[in-house]
């Protein structure tokens, strides 16, 4: 819906969207082990229990809230020192400067989505997330090009009209789970005691992801911006791309820890791999389709991309190069959500973050960054490594996995 303002607009929108994510996603990796909570309380039969690691989930969401505005006013003088274009970084710092105010309704989204995931209840969740989609959607339409007498706001209303929907969509949530809790009948007081373990098990899984995803926007921001704004634009649309047909299999792997986590708290830890290999069956096979289909009509997929008349041919030519390339790591990418969501399940957060972090930044960073930038492998080289992270981190977590330490972890204190 920006593509057509040009490339400077695709490059900080989708650039700007994945660095508001960057600073999301820390708090969100914490909150989502919400989910291994609830899920294991309800396997117990603690309901009431369940519904406290709810509201510790909103209480991040507050706190990333306070956090998101304080660090407004450095957006841009951080972004100064990347190597983007004066047009690219302008942009993007109007992004940011709007999106960052949306931080604790995002949390809130997944803290409370994470909780009722953990009950088996996702429709609720899903509902959210389509509202919020659906708003979303419609604030471009009116924002971006100023129709029906909205100002045109371009890349600052794509920005506002994200913030807007998903504040409006957590409301909406969170007023379900307040009536909720004045029906029911079994109430509990928050402990502090149940926090802190909450955090002990939480923080490992907010750093696995923010380290993870710090790597990936170190290499979208140095390593591939710097080779111009084409590649960074057709990376970016490569990456939104997939984000999209990734989803299916994110949710599949959520339902499978799930599942991983009521039967550990049932006591049945031996049903455990069984659920892991029909989830990653599942995960597997749609991932497997879609690099299908990258392969078949890559061109067909990216040309929404390309609509930009002075930039189009170049974009198109390059981002479809690099999107059947992308084909090459889809069940990695499978393997890899399979397994640490089940880990996560279990409470095996601590060593996820360590693997994350050593392949990220031992291998990704400084691979990528001396073939592409110091012996000039370009873009398609870039993608490559991308396939190699994913494809190495998958054999580290099957190994850990078969390795059954996770049998041996305690993530909610024992019953008495």
């Amino acid at each position: 819906m920006v593509a057509h303002l040009g490339e400077a607009a695709l490059a900080a929108t989708t650039t700007g969207a994945m660095n508001a994510f960057v600073l999301f996603i820390f708090p969100m990796g914490v909150v989502f082990i919400v989910s291994s909570y609830s899920s294991q309380l309800l396997g117990r039969g603690d309901l009431a229990g369940a519904r406290r690691y709810g509201w510790y989930g909103l209480a991040v969401a507050a706190a990333t809230q306070l956090l998101g505005v304080a660090g407004i006013p450095a957006a841009g003088r951080v972004l100064g020192l990347l190597d983007h274009a004066p047009e690219v970084r302008g942009l993007m710092t109007d992004y940011l400067a709007l999106r960052l105010w949306s931080g604790g309704a995002a949390i809130g989204m997944e803290a409370l989505g994470n909780y009722y995931g953990g009950l088996g209840n996702t429709r609720l969740p899903m509902r959210a997330s389509v509202a919020a989609m659906v708003l979303n959607v419609g604030g471009n339409w009116l924002l971006i090009d100023g129709n029906l007498g909205a100002p045109a706001m371009g890349v600052r209303g794509a920005a506002l009209a994200s913030a807007l929907s998903t504040g409006v969509a957590f409301l909406g949530l969170l007023a379900v789970f307040l009536a909720e809790g004045r029906r029911a009948t079994a109430r509990a007081p928050l402990q502090a005691r149940e926090l802190g373990r909450m955090l002990r098990f939480g923080v490992p899984s907010g750093l696995n992801w923010f380290f993870e995803f710090f790597a990936f926007m170190f290499f979208v921001n140095v390593v591939v911006g710097g080779l111009g704004t084409t590649p960074l634009a057709a990376l970016m649309a490569v990456i939104q791309v997939n984000s999209f047909s990734f989803m299916p299999a994110f949710g599949l792997a959520s339902a499978g820890a799930i599942l991983v986590g009521q039967a550990i708290g049932a006591g049945a830890r031996d049903e455990v791999p069984r659920l892991v290999r029909l989830t990653f069956a599942a995960t597997g096979t749609w991932q497997a389709a879609v690099g299908l289909a990258y392969l078949a009509v890559p061109s067909v997929i990216f040309a929404p991309f390309a609509r930009d008349p002075a930039s189009a041919e170049a974009l198109l030519a390059t981002g479809t190069r690099m999107l059947a390339l992308s084909a090459a790591w889809q069940v990695f990418d499978a393997t890899v959500a399979t397994l640490a969501e089940s880990l996560r399940a279990a409470g095996d957060t601590a060593f996820t973050l360590w693997a994350r972090l050593a392949v990220a930044w031992l291998i990704f960073v400084p691979g990528s960054w001396i073939t592409v930038r110091r012996l000039g492998g370009g873009d398609l080289w870039a993608v490559g490594w991308i396939v190699a992270y994913l494809a190495v981190l998958a054999g580290v977590l099957l190994w850990r996995f078969r390795g059954g330490a996770w049998r041996r972890l305690e993530l909610v204190e024992p019953a008495p």
